[in-house]
């Protein structure tokens, strides 16, 4: 869990844009959004295939030698 403390001098909004970093970085976020439904092992396989392919079809295409 991402805990931030206030320092001295510190208004509550850069309180709250350094707690605000923290989450991302620790991938909270990330991760609730990815385990938010049920994804069979299948789909995930399937989906990371797709994925794979067209960032390998990116890359062949976007190259001009």
């Amino acid at each position: 869990m991402a805990s931030v403390v206030l320092r001295q001098n510190e208004t509550q909004d850069q309180l709250l844009k350094r707690f605000r970093k923290k989450v991302v970085k620790s991938g909270v976020l990330s991760t609730v959004r990815r385990k938010r439904w049920f994804v069979s092992k299948s789909e995930t396989k399937r989906v990371e295939r797709k994925k794979s392919m067209r960032r390998l079809k990116r890359r062949s295409t976007g190259r001009t030698d």
